[in-house]
């Protein structure tokens, strides 16, 4: 379980986490939405301890972010920013195998080897494992960065905008394989995404984020909501129940 107490970051003087509580449960999929600027990046970061909260708590199974160690933290939280560069020649291969060195230092042995081959085939990309980084399309290399996530195999996994430069049917394969993730294996999922129709068909429960607040946080039928949603957005947005699911229609 990650806990949040009372947080707050302020950059340049302004608050863009302001004073948010929340329990993040665990063997679930959590998305973050909102505008931009409402926050999400920032705090999916401070959980990770990419960033340093200026005020509160964030502890995860009780225990405090700000004074575990670098190595056991890395076992147990694994996170994938929105902009990532890796300015050394690396195949799709070499890039998912540093998911595994917070747990082999770089000395990977066969069960490392493992989880490297089951987070490739996880994500498709076995035909495709031993080309360059360069070589890839932009939604290509997002897959691997999913990948060498999925690889490090901690029990928390942090998401920030991972459907960035995918298409359709990759986006889908994403969500498909982070509900297995949790259904499967009892992972816990953090993710920050701006298509409300994927959070609203994949999560199990929602944080709505504003201004650096929590505007609403719950279920994912309590939060797909009309009235909730115009207070985030500003804007109508007509919900439709189609195949058992919410669809918001925006457009």
């Amino acid at each position: 379980m990650v806990d949040i107490k009372q947080v707050f970051k302020l950059y340049n003087k302004k608050k863009v986490i302001d004073d948010v509580s929340l329990t993040i449960e665990k063997g679930k999929i959590t998305s973050l939405i909102g505008p931009n600027g409402a926050g999400k990046s920032t705090l999916i970061s401070m959980i990770s301890r990419l960033i340093v909260k200026d005020e509160g708590e964030i502890t995860i199974d009780g225990e405090d972010v700000a004074s575990s160690k670098d190595k056991e933290l890395a076992k147990k939280i694994s996170i994938l920013k929105q902009s990532n560069t890796v300015n050394v020649k690396l195949t799709v291969r070499e890039l998912v195998s540093f998911g595994r060195f917070p747990h082999s230092q770089g000395r990977l042995t066969a069960f490392d080897w493992q989880k490297i081959e089951e987070a490739i085939d996880y994500m498709e990309m076995a035909p495709i494992q031993n080309k360059y980084l360069d070589e890839l399309s932009g939604g290509q290399r997002q897959r691997a960065y999913v990948a060498m996530v999925l690889a490090q195999d901690t029990e928390y996994i942090l998401l920030d905008e991972p459907l960035n430069n995918l298409d359709m049917r990759h986006s889908v394969q994403i969500m498909k394989t982070l509900r297995r993730l949790v259904d499967e294996l009892g992972k816990t999922i953090v993710i920050v995404i701006h298509d409300i129709n994927f959070a609203s068909c994949y999560s199990d429960e929602i944080v709505a984020l504003k201004d650096g607040k929590v505007v609403k946080h719950g279920r994912t039928c309590d939060v797909i909501d009309e009235c909730v949603l115009k207070d985030i957005y500003d804007m109508d947005i007509n919900i439709q129940n189609i195949n058992d699911q919410r669809i918001c229609v925006y457009f």
